[in-house]
């Protein structure tokens, strides 16, 4: 059961298209930022989050881009649409088949063994579940087919149905993605790193806080069961390790944008906390029985009551706050998913003139 099992989250704070088509711009007033450290919440601008952090702060940043990840296709002649999620090691790709709803979105739809004629003309077969326990996502092959470029060309980003409209990729994308070696990406944004703009950047480099790349391509979410993540592929390189482990011995808050960023760190955390260069697959679910041993706050976005990243900001911040923070959100009409508002979790420092202004409820 969720800790936030009973809050209710109205329809109409569903963000139903990106931060520049309701007003100025990613990091201008069209998008907000809901600031708590244990349970005191201050309301802010996402422009304002310079003036919240410090020097010597560190920001964990998800480079992976966003995939074009949905495709059309047919069983016979009934249409489907093919959400491409996880490359695995044997070129096999985890899907997702789903059938049309009409209103530009999908549904979910049962799945079993067979062959998905794709648009373009490519045939996808399904061979086998990825989980015994459950069908929602299958283990494919495209033979003699390049995915990502297939991707590139007849695909489009993954769409729920609380958006409005489908959206160019470029919406989908953020500051920080980065091209990955074989057109790898992420099904579903990293979307915590969305608010970013080149200018904000500069400006919080400007004022000493540093950034640490790294990666994880996200997989497709649960849009109705919300299952807990699988294995997805992950990296932290040496310089962003080296740079992780000198801000912490330095006494600087380490911040990840977005929880990718914190499941790919931790990954690569040993139990002595130091983090060490890392690649491969990651199974980490963050509870707040297994805790934290790198990240002292987190940057994200509003996650709906059943979301089992629910958890893992259980994990950082603690229930008393996570309730009381999510209470706040609901009662200031902040936006929630991938185009909604922020919400940045801070250690219980106390507050001072610094880093304590706003409209604090």
């Amino acid at each position: 059961m969720s800790v936030l099992d009973a809050l209710r989250v109205p329809e109409e704070l569903s963000a139903r298209e990106p931060a520049e088509q309701r007003g100025p711009g990613r990091d201008r007033d069209s998008v907000r930022l809901l600031v708590s450290r244990g349970t005191a919440v201050s309301h802010h601008a996402f422009r304002a989050l310079p003036g919240l952090l410090r020097a010597g702060d560190l920001l964990i940043v998800n480079t992976s881009p966003t995939l074009a990840a949905a495709v059309d296709g047919l069983i016979g002649t009934e249409r489907v649409v093919v959400h491409f999620s996880t490359l695995g090691d044997d070129g096999r790709w985890a899907v997702e088949l789903r059938e049309p709803d009409e209103r530009g979105t999908t549904r979910a739809r049962a799945s079993g063994p067979g062959v998905v004629t794709l648009k373009g003309g490519a045939a996808l077969v399904l061979e086998e579940p990825l989980d015994p326990a459950g069908t929602r996502l299958w283990w494919a092959r495209v033979p003699g087919t390049d995915v990502p470029a297939l991707l590139a060309r007849y695909g489009r980003p993954i769409r729920y149905s609380y958006t409005r409209k489908d959206q160019p990729p470029a919406a989908y994308q953020t500051v920080f993605a980065l091209p990955q070696p074989g057109g790898l990406g992420s099904a579903e944004m990293p979307s915590a790193g969305r608010p970013f703009t080149a200018r904000l950047v500069a400006e919080l480099v400007s004022r000493g806080v540093q950034f640490a790349p790294v990666t994880l391509h996200t997989g497709v979410a649960s849009a109705e069961a919300h299952e807990p993540p699988y294995p997805e592929r992950f990296e932290v390189p040496a310089a962003s390790a080296r740079l992780i482990n000198a801000a912490k011995a330095g006494g600087g808050r380490i911040i990840a944008v977005g929880t990718t960023g914190v499941r790919a760190v931790e990954s690569a955390a040993g139990p002595d906390g130091v983090v060490r260069p890392a690649a491969g697959w990651t199974d980490l679910v963050v509870t707040p029985e297994r805790g934290v041993r790198v990240v002292d706050g987190l940057l994200t976005g509003l996650h709906e009551p059943e979301a089992s990243h629910l958890l893992m900001l259980e994990a950082i911040a603690g229930k008393p706050a996570l309730e009381r923070s999510y209470a706040q959100a609901v009662r200031g009409l902040y936006l929630w998913h991938e185009f909604g508002d922020s919400h940045l979790i801070l250690p219980n420092e106390g507050c001072d003139s610094m880093n304590c202004s706003g409209n604090v409820w």
